[in-house]
Order: C-alpha cells, then sequence, then structure tokens
C-alpha cells in the first residue's frame, strides 16, 4: 500500500492532475511569467511609462524572483543599452551585428555576459529597486528562487514537475531573449520607419504579452502602450489599463496622438510643432502616398520603360525606407528607376527635404516654417496627386 502511495505521488504528485491539466497550468504561470516581464520589467522598470501600486510591484519582483531568477537593475540597464546602442557593435543582443543564429539561440548566453559588465549596471541601472529584500534575497540568491520552484513543481506534479519546471526556465530565454530580440529585429512588418531595424513580428501581442509590437516599442519607446493600428492588439495594455482602473496603476506616457484642423489654409508654427512632434505618423503617412504614387506610375513603367517586374518590386520596397539608410547599390537602383519616372524621383526628393525638418539646430524657428510652407506649395503645384492630397492633410496638423 505504501509503495503505491509513493507511485502515485511520483506519477502525479499532491495535485492528482492529469496530463492535459498540468499543461493548462503551464500556460497560465508561463504567460503570468511574461505579464511581469512586460508590465513590470520592461514598461514599468525600464523605460518608466507607468507607475505601479507596491501590490502589484512587490508580486511581480516574487513572481520573477521565483520562475527567471531575474535581478532587476540587470535587466532594466541591459535594456537600456539596447535602446541607447541598437543596432550597433556596442548593442548587447543585436542579430544586425551578431548575426540571428547567434541572438536567437544564444540570447540568454548574451544576456548573461552583459549582466557581468559593471559600467553597463553603474550607468544604465539607475533608479531600481534598492530596498532590503532585494538586497538581501532577490540580488543575493537569486538561483535559490528557481530551486525553490523545482522543489514545488514535483511536489505539486510529481516527476512531471521536472517537466514544468523546465518549461518554465525555457519560457523567457525563448520567447523574450530569442524571439524579441532576435526575431523583432530580423522579420516582420514595421508601421513607422525609426532609427534602427525594429519590426512587428504580428500585430497581435497575446503570446509575448503584446512584445511582439516592437516596431511600434521602438518608435515610442517610453508608451506604456504597445499597439498603434486599429488591428492591433496588446495584451500587455489590457493588464495595465485593469490594473489602472482598480487604482493599482497609473500610466505616464503614451504615443502622441495626431490632431487636426482641417479650414486650416496656411501652415504656421503650430503646423511645424505639430508635424515634429507626429513626425513617425507624419513619415508613415507619406510612406502610403509613395505606395499611391507607384501604382499610378506602374502601368507606365511596364509599358514605356519595360523594366523587370523584379527589378519593380525591389525599388518600390526602396522607395519605402528611410533614404538616409539606402546604401550605395540600392541608390544607384533608384536612380535608374528615377530615368524612367520623374514623379517618383519628386516624391523621393520632397521626403528626404521633408526629413530634414528634424534637424531643427541649424535654422532659426521663422526659417523652419518658412520651409514648410514652401514644402507645401511645392508638394501641391507638382502635379502628383499623392503628394498633393499629403500635402493637404500636412498642413493640417494641429
Amino acid at each position: 500500500m505504501e509503495l503505491n502511495a509513493v507511485l502515485e505521488f511520483l506519477t502525479h504528485g499532491v495535485t492528482g492532475l492529469s496530463n492535459w491539466q498540468t499543461v493548462i497550468y503551464t500556460l497560465i504561470v508561463t504567460h503570468i511569467t511574461i505579464a511581469s516581464v512586460t508590465i513590470y520589467l520592461h514598461r514599468h522598470q525600464a523605460h518608466r511609462a507607468l507607475e505601479l501600486h507596491a501590490i502589484p510591484s512587490h508580486f511581480f519582483r516574487f513572481w520573477l524572483w521565483l520562475t527567471t531568477g531575474q535581478v532587476t537593475k540587470e535587466w532594466a540597464a541591459i535594456h537600456r543599452k539596447h535602446h541607447a546602442k541598437c543596432d550597433t557593435e556596442d548593442d548587447p543582443h543585436s542579430p544586425v551585428t551578431r548575426g540571428i543564429k547567434k541572438v536567437f539561440w544564444e540570447g540568454a548566453e548574451l544576456y548573461r555576459a552583459e549582466s557581468k559588465n559593471k559600467e553597463t549596471l553603474e550607468k544604465y541601472g539607475h533608479g531600481t529597486p534598492n530596498d532590503w529584500i532585494e538586497h538581501n534575497l532577490y540580488s543575493k540568491f537569486s538561483w535559490q528562487g528557481v530551486a525553490l520552484l523545482l522543489i514545488a513543481n514535483v511536489i505539486l506534479f510529481g516527476a512531471k514537475g521536472i517537466t514544468v519546471w523546465a518549461v518554465q526556465m525555457l519560457w523567457i530565454p525563448v520567447t523574450a531573449a530569442g524571439i524579441i530580440n532576435g526575431i523583432g529585429h530580423y522579420w516582420g512588418y514595421r508601421n513607422y520607419d525609426c532609427s534602427d531595424a525594429a519590426v512587428n513580428i504580428v500585430p497581435w501581442g497575446i503570446i509575448i504579452g503584446g512584445e511582439e509590437l516592437h516596431n511600434n516599442h521602438h518608435t515610442y519607446a517610453t508608451s506604456a502602450k504597445l499597439s498603434s493600428k486599429w488591428y492591433e492588439f496588446d495584451i500587455g495594455w489590457g493588464y495595465i489599463r485593469a490594473l489602472e482602473i482598480v487604482g493599482l496603476a497609473k500610466v505616464k506616457k503614451l504615443p502622441p496622438v495626431p490632431k487636426f484642423d482641417k479650414d486650416k489654409i496656411k501652415a504656421d508654427f503650430d503646423t511645424l510643432q505639430a508635424v515634429i512632434a507626429n513626425r513617425y505618423d507624419v513619415m508613415a503617412k507619406y510612406a502610403k502616398s509613395v505606395k499611391h504614387a507607384w501604382k499610378e506610375e506602374l502601368e507606365h513603367l511596364k509599358d514605356k520603360a519595360q523594366l523587370e517586374s523584379r527589378f519593380l518590386k525591389s525599388t518600390r520596397k526602396l522607395l519605402q525606407r528611410e533614404p538616409a539608410k539606402l546604401e550605395a547599390p540600392q541608390k544607384q537602383q533608384l536612380v535608374e528607376l528615377f530615368q524612367h519616372s520623374k514623379a517618383l524621383e519628386t516624391m523621393h526628393n520632397m521626403r528626404v527635404e521633408l526629413g530634414m525638418l528634424w534637424e531643427r539646430s541649424h535654422f532659426s524657428r521663422d526659417e523652419l516654417v518658412h520651409k514648410l510652407q514652401d514644402w507645401c506649395e511645392r508638394a501641391e503645384a507638382s502635379g502628383i496627386k499623392a503628394l498633393q492630397d499629403f500635402s493637404l492633410r500636412l498642413r493640417s496638423y494641429a
């Protein structure tokens, strides 16, 4: 009888859950870990996009110690350095400089190596928890939390608990260190042409708590909300709003929302300020205008220029990229295209001029306003419908 009891314990633990029930439990607890990372470590600690009440804050700290052994100061410092040095040689985990295979498969190792860099922690780790429990438990005994979790899992689920624990240990290294830091700078779609290679992996941020919307995040890094289009979903933002409703969180920063004055006839200083504040939205809308212009020119290019479809497809993509990021061969490819389409050349050149408005240090306020007004006048006199429509929208920013 005692032997049967021991075998029963080793098979099912004290809970007696079936295999499917154990799988459901594992999915729930790993999702709580993901929520802890995105809400507490990422949006609250690293970027200060929201304030958290002591109750959820301490819960998240304890849960992360138990399920990841994560030290808050290390995570926040490394992530802040990632943003400061994004996709350069100094970026702790960029697939652009280190290769996608390296970051995807060895992202956790790259993180651990950077966590030993005292300069990184001193320079970027400011403002993180510095209380008694941090010094005497979470930082001092970081690995003991996950060891305690292993014991608890074995007691709860028997031998299956080892598998549950292994999944919990792999969940963040694979999803955060591998998928977000790797694929999030390698493959996906871009709403905004931000200064680095960040992409949105999918428009529905559920599995990784909303972190799938990585291009949106790198564009508006201090925003508590990561979704920006109507069809995008950020489950982490849903949790934050729920916490805010019950008084356990306070959102500090969100992306700017463009406002328009349809009756405005001429661009003025208020327009300039609004355009600069919403420059990512402006350039995203300009990219759409380039698409419309491309469609209007496509038949002309096919019939008269007789250009190969492969060439046309690649140049279409180049036209939507930030001009300053183009390599010499890509610029030459556009030069060849422009020999057959003055309209697309105009769209490209006007985009370069518009981007110069962000470089404000060389011009006075009046000079910038004049440049914006002149840009709108030339755009509306260009005869290119896509450019004319964009200009009318541009000067209505308020």
